[in-house]
């Protein structure tokens, strides 16, 4: 894909979605809906102005409510309209959905370590890391293309989940499977760059906010 300008994307953001009453419960969200509360509203306005002036040109984000209503926070003003994208969706937690983390321990004992330790394994009836990349990968991809070395070109911003980010960075960088869990997990409004340089693509940042 190429910005509206033709210069190719060279630099992608993944922003997390602002905090919903249930990240602050510590209750599995998954592909359940909650929206934002106040303090996630509060946590997307902050965040608008530093994210703009990454000057995205394009931004597609999850469909989910969340992360949705954080797209239209950090594009007002700019006239850019957020694409929902349903490949961008957060990782099904299965069996977990919906419980807070000391329900999923006293249910499955052991399990909540495990999977955040190992990329590769999925709660009950879910998904694992490994296939929230295999699906979101390609949303980048389509995005990026193939940029000549050395290429100068524009910025794409993609809204999504903290499970969705950390898998596509990963697997976007081609990181081994096993090396995944080394990337802290992304607080809300926090975002990954991913950055076109000289001949590659780069971690330009983890982490960052407002």
């Amino acid at each position: 894909m190429t910005a509206p300008g033709g210069e190719p994307i060279t630099r992608v953001v993944l922003l997390r979605h602002g905090q919903t009453a249930w990240n602050a419960e510590r209750r599995m969200q998954g592909r359940l809906d909650p929206p934002l509360d106040e303090t996630g509203e509060a946590q997307a306005a902050a965040v608008a102005p530093v994210v703009q002036r990454f000057e995205p040109v394009v931004v597609v984000a999850s469909d989910q409510t969340r992360a949705f209503q954080t797209a239209l926070a950090v594009t007002e003003g700019t006239g850019l309209e957020p694409r929902k994208e349903p490949r961008l969706r957060e990782t099904d937690v299965g069996a977990w959905s919906g419980l807070v983390h000391t329900e999923v321990q006293a249910g499955w004992p052991g399990a909540l370590e495990r999977w955040g330790n190992d990329a590769s394994f999925a709660p009950p009836d879910g998904e694992s890391r490994v296939d929230v990349a295999a699906r979101g990968l390609p949303v980048v991809h389509e995005l990026v293309g193939t940029p000549e070395p050395d290429a100068e070109g524009a910025t794409a911003l993609l809204v999504a989940h903290g499970g969705t980010i950390t898998g596509v960075t990963c697997g976007f960088l081609g990181w081994p499977v096993e090396l995944w869990p080394s990337l802290q997990p992304l607080g809300n409004c926090r975002w990954s760059v991913l950055q076109f340089r000289r001949d590659r693509w780069r971690l330009a940042e983890w982490g960052g906010g407002a």
